[in-house]
């Protein structure tokens, strides 16, 4: 087998040192502490070499669509030595542990951000999803499921659109085929799409599609709330037959985001645009003269809604960068909206900024 098919960039080997005596492989699925591989070998079963991995200068654990490096052991696991240099990577914050990062997949070109035409369909967590995509370093698409339960989708895009910025966007129907031809572009040979969304979006059901056959269970929704039920239960990599890979993941109920510093600024450009156009360099768009933020909203051509969903998630990233600066910063903020509202309230004037 050779390891291209799945990827792997033409190079990387020559370039490592501690390749010697090691071969490559891909992770396609993980289980907990067991590692589904691919290999040269095929497909093998592998686990961490605990002095690499759980020592000081330990090694990021590997996630599907990784790829490392293995002493290949021909009766049994394979010892995983070394994950390789990612090109994309997209994480979230633990929904378990309720902190720390939780690696979800790597190594992929896009990422399809998933919701279903049903009541499912929710504008701020696609806002969520796409600021997390462009963090990721691949490109994120909007693929809408489900298109046969809606007489016309052109409003969900039409609504999507005006959030999603340099985002395509699709409604695609595992049913009846509506819109999956347009999938074709990006599932070529040698690129890898990974899945995201919530529960019974369709997920399983659309990578069946692609495939032309059932490879992925799948489950119906609950008729009394429209909610999906959990189907994929860990992260799969599949290869179609033509070869493009898919990064299955388990259903989203939350999406608790990491750093998505880079992100917010490729998810939210109709916001940051105005940033230049401020009359200072450090204005904080809120009180001071000849903020273009202000203006925009006054006018119209920025709405508030828009706006308080890229504060709501600037909060939320530098929080997760540093909770105690973070901390320190709100009650700053605190103090000095305090002094300006009462300094405003003596003049008379509205304190809305």
């Amino acid at each position: 087998m050779n390891l291209e098919d799945y990827g792997l960039p033409t190079g990387v080997l020559e370039s490592l040192e501690s390749a010697i005596d090691c071969i490559p492989a891909r992770v396609v699925a993980v289980h907990r502490e067991r590692y589904e591989l691919v290999c040269e070998h095929g497909q093998i079963s592998g686990r961490l070499k605990a002095s690499t991995y759980y020592a000081d200068y330990a090694e990021d654990f590997p996630t599907t669509g990784d790829y490392v490096l293995i002493n290949y052991n021909p009766t049994g696991e394979s010892p995983i030595v070394k994950t390789l240099p990612r090109t994309s990577f997209f994480s979230r914050r633990d929904p378990d542990k309720g902190r720390g990062e939780q690696a979800v997949a790597a190594n992929f070109d896009y990422v399809f951000i998933m919701q279903s035409l049903n009541q499912d369909f929710n504008l701020k967590r696609l806002e969520r999803y796409i600021t997390s995509a462009w963090q990721s370093g691949a490109t994120p698409v909007l693929v809408f499921t489900k298109a046969d339960l809606v007489e016309d989708f052109h409003e969900h895009i039409e609504a999507a659109s005006d959030i999603a910025f340099g985002v395509d966007i699709h409604a695609v129907s595992a049913v009846d085929g509506t819109g999956i031809e347009a999938l074709a572009s990006y599932l070529q040979p040698r690129k890898t799409v990974v899945f995201l969304g919530s529960s019974g979006v369709g997920k399983s059901s659309l990578v069946n599609r692609l495939a032309g056959k059932d490879i992925m269970d799948v489950q119906e929704i609950r008729e009394d709330d429209d909610k999906g039920r959990h189907t994929t239960t860990h992260r799969q990599l599949v290869m179609l037959e033509n070869g493009a890979m898919i990064i299955d993941t388990p259903g989203m109920r939350q999406l608790g985001m990491w750093s998505v510093n880079s992100g917010l600024g490729e998810a939210f450009s109709d916001v940051e645009r105005y940033f230049t156009s401020c009359r200072f360099s450090d204005c904080q768009h809120r009180a001071e003269p000849g903020c273009a933020v202000k203006e925009a909203l006054e006018t119209g051509e920025l709405s508030w809604e828009r706006w308080e969903s890229y504060l709501r998630l600037q909060r939320e990233a530098k929080y997760a960068d540093d909770k105690e600066a973070y901390m320190q910063i709100q009650k700053q903020r605190a103090k000095s909206l305090s002094k300006w509202s009462k300094q405003r309230s003596k003049s008379g004037g509205a304190a809305k900024w």
